[in-house]
């Protein structure tokens, strides 16, 4: 049988900052990604940059020696250039190892919440993923 890497990856810094009456400020973040690094969790979930100043001010920090930090956030608005998106700009430029972008997958969402085509959705998807990758 052969052995198969198993990578852990936590989001305790951003889901679990989603529990009512946590607030992290960011030596809080700083200190829980440690302990997360230090445990050998492999991905740590820093949060949001550009959502509030704790997340902003958290990916300016050192945070991590082994662990990948990974940058957390929405692929690029529809009708609006990659070079022109606030939210892309600030995972691009969060100085995180990774992004996880959260995308829509379902037709009502992306025409309900997105107000756009299936077609402008997946070339948002697409140009954010090229835009982190360049």
């Amino acid at each position: 049988m052969t052995k198969q890497r198993l990578y852990l990856f936590d989001t305790t810094l951003r889901d679990g900052q989603q529990t009512p009456g946590i607030d992290f400020s960011v030596e809080d973040k700083i200190a829980i990604a440690k302990l997360l690094d230090e445990f050998g969790i492999d991905y740590v979930e820093g949060g949001y940059p550009g959502a509030n100043p704790t997340d902003t001010a958290f990916f300016q920090e050192n945070r991590t020696a082994k662990a990948k930090f990974v940058a957390f956030g929405m692929t690029k608005r529809a009708g609006v250039s990659a070079s022109n998106d606030p939210g892309l700009a600030a995972l691009v430029q969060s100085k995180s190892d990774a992004i996880c972008f959260v995308a829509k997958s379902w037709d009502y969402h992306v025409r309900v919440a997105l107000a756009c085509t299936n077609e402008e959705n997946l070339d948002s998807i697409k140009v954010s993923v090229e835009t982190a990758v360049a």
